[in-house]
């Protein structure tokens, strides 16, 4: 395939997927009881369904409970993504993420509809920029077909819309593994509470 009919190709891979991703995103807000957009995050308030979770002051997530449910804002990241490697990616991720864990905890305290809100989860593959500074505890996902579809569709993304397609991201394949990222809400206020 000649050069000119490869970007052609990959441009409208690109231009498809950007649609998949507006049509998710819209399910997603349909189904939230609150949804909203704080900078480089998404957040949609839904019920917890999965196993139990722990987190380290003591708060218990389990099915049922009201939580935030955060989505990175792919077309930012894509767009990173053309021109640095998914490291510094991953490093200017986690700083744009501070200032919307900012705008999220003042949300949280602030909107009447968000009282209930009791954690905040995501699944993400940049996690390594993200959990270092951020306060978001990990917790690997159960083996099963979930994990096997998330970490598929999470490289696929990364490839398709990576500068070099698979070539630097092949080597490191090992590396992106999806992880579920969880900060209860007390840890949030705590740390990113402006007052």
């Amino acid at each position: 395939m000649q050069a000119a009919d490869a970007t052609k190709f990959k441009r409208l891979i690109q231009w498809v997927w950007m649609g998949w991703e507006q049509c998710f995103e819209k399910f997603g807000r349909a189904r939230a009881l609150y949804s909203g957009e704080y900078g480089i995050c998404k957040m949609f308030v839904t019920k917890y369904r999965g196993p139990s979770i722990p987190c380290q002051d003591g708060t218990w997530i389990q099915s049922g409970d009201w939580i935030g449910e955060l989505h990175l804002n792919n077309r930012l990241i894509l767009d990173m993504l053309r021109n640095h490697d998914a490291n510094q990616v991953a490093l200017r991720v986690a700083r744009l993420t501070r200032g919307s864990m900012r705008q999220i905890c003042a949300e949280l305290q602030t909107h009447p509809q968000l009282g209930q809100v009791k954690a905040l989860q995501g699944i993400t593959l940049l996690h390594r920029g993200i959990t270092h500074g951020l306060g978001f505890e990990t917790y690997p996902l159960k083996q099963g077909t979930f994990r096997t579809l998330t970490t598929s569709y999470l490289r696929l993304l990364l490839t398709v819309f990576h500068p070099q397609n698979g070539g630097r991201i092949g080597p490191h394949t090992e590396k992106l593994v999806p992880l579920r990222l969880v900060m209860s809400r007390k840890a949030l206020v705590q740390r990113f509470s402006i007052a």
